[in-house]
């Protein structure tokens, strides 16, 4: 397996627009550049790329998503974590991934 990055950051938890809008997390610009100049060979379709995800106590497999607009990855915060983790939307939060 091959050595995964670590990074943490910390940021604002925001809402998709629209119905059922899905919650994220922007990572930072910084971190986004490094990942996407280092990785960006193993990203799949759409800016795809694989990464551990960890908020508190619970880690968990799932991806990041550049997004062009933002020129950043996005990383997408699943119904059940938001609960395990009582986050909520404009909440400033801890996380850290592992790609």
């Amino acid at each position: 397996m091959p050595n995964l990055i670590k990074y943490t950051f910390s940021a604002k938890i925001w809402q998709y627009e629209g119905p059922n809008g899905w919650y994220f997390v922007s990572l930072p610009q910084d971190i986004s550049k490094e990942i996407r100049e280092n990785l960006k060979w193993q990203e799949e379709g759409w800016g795809r790329l694989k990464v551990n995800a960890k908020i508190q106590t619970q880690e968990w497999k799932t991806a990041i998503w550049f997004d062009t607009k933002q020129n950043t990855y996005l990383l997408p915060l699943k119904a059940a974590i938001r609960t395990k983790c009582k986050l909520e939307k404009d909440q400033e939060i801890t996380v850290s991934v592992l790609v």
